[in-house]
């Protein structure tokens, strides 16, 4: 084994990880069933990468209402639960740990998936982006705005959800607050228009978020609570930023030192933000000094900056999303710096096992 600060083990909270290479949440839409549910290529799919540090699971809605994409599995049926907890005792028996990334799109869905009922959403704004619906990509609609008693609803059901997924054998929760889907829509301007106690000040833009968290404390151990942040997105998934993004961010973080959480995952920039001058170009450089827990760094990294952020202090460990789709052993091949495989974009989202689990180890590719 090289030396490398990928590949130390990491304590996180009550947990003792075995390396920092951690497996980012991706969207793979293979619960093509009535139910939505995990079943066995989940559970081989999962199996296969159990060598990470840390598997987050893809999004995974904690309610009908919180669908946006087909064949995504839901948290919060029964049969729902049964299903992953087969990926959770297969994580297990290989030594890894896993954590469900609770998920609601918000207005990024589409009356397709609500009977023809609108998505809900913090103000009736329109993303102008698309959704995946059974029949193929569609324009999205201005959605619901949601009353208090939607808001209420909500927060319930990410409770729900954090309890199903303490009951499927998780090890804990990572909340999805990102990447334009519900709760970032409270806590951005141009899809937060209210005027009530979640809207106006950057307080009441990030209460919700609070909430949630409180409630999930409610069931489950608060160290085993984590949560993704991406703090300068802009010009995708219906967000556009301003002058108090990231004042919003930066009391959001702050805030979060108050809880003893597993940890904060932020994304460095989607696109070049280097000209945009209210948005951060550094994400990790400034939340590190910020956070005083452990922190998550995620967004095209490789081995080599990998290595380098976490030996700069600015991260205890990365997020690696498509290669660990090719690469289901990543931590062993960084660890041999071995070549890795490429992955099939055109497979990402398609059923069965093509492009799922179907892609080698190290070993299997030495012994052909």
């Amino acid at each position: 084994m090289s030396k490398q600060a990928l590949l130390s083990p990491l304590v996180m909270g009550d947990l003792n990880l075995k390396n920092r290479v951690f497996m980012a949440p991706m969207t793979r839409s293979r619960a093509d069933n009535p139910e939505n549910a995990p079943y066995a290529i989940h559970v081989n799919y999962y199996q296969q990468r159990a060598s990470s540090g840390l598997i987050i699971t893809e999004g995974s809605q904690i309610s009908k209402k919180a669908v946006g994409y087909i064949n995504t599995p839901g948290i919060y049926s029964q049969a729902q639960v049964e299903g992953w907890k087969k990926v959770t005792e297969a994580v297990h028996a290989e030594g890894g740990h896993i954590f469900i990334q609770l998920w609601h799109v918000g207005r990024i869905s589409h009356p397709d998936f609500h009977n023809g009922e609108l998505p809900h959403a913090p103000s009736a704004v329109n993303p102008n982006s698309k959704s995946y619906t059974p029949e193929g990509f569609k324009e999205t609609v201005a959605p619901k705005e949601m009353t208090l008693e939607d808001i209420k609803q909500t927060i319930l059901d990410f409770k729900n959800g954090a309890k199903n997924a303490m009951e499927a054998g998780f090890d804990g929760v990572e909340i999805h607050s990102s990447n334009g889907y519900l709760l970032h829509q409270f806590f951005n301007n141009s899809s937060n228009q209210r005027t009530d106690q979640y809207g106006g000040s950057i307080e009441n833009k990030a209460r919700i978020l609070f909430e949630v968290i409180d409630a999930i404390k409610e069931v489950m151990p608060e160290n085993r609570i984590g949560l993704r942040l991406n703090p300068s997105l802009h010009g995708a998934f219906g967000m556009e930023a301003d002058e108090e993004t990231i004042p919003t961010f930066d009391y959001i973080v702050n805030k979060l030192n108050e809880y003893d959480l597993a940890y904060l995952h932020l994304s460095e920039p989607f696109t070049d933000v280097s000209e945009v001058e209210f948005l951060e170009p550094n994400i990790a450089k400034r939340y590190r000094p910020m956070y005083k827990g452990t922190l998550i760094i995620n967004s095209n990294f490789d081995q080599q900056s990998g290595n380098q952020v976490i030996e700069d202090g600015l991260a205890d460990a990365v997020a690696f999303g498509k290669p660990f789709i090719s690469n289901p052993d990543l931590p062993e091949r960084f660890a041999q710096n071995a070549s890795l495989a490429d992955w099939d974009q055109d497979t990402f989202y398609t059923p069965g096992e093509k492009g799922y689990t179907d892609y080698p180890s190290l070993e299997e590719v030495k012994v052909d």
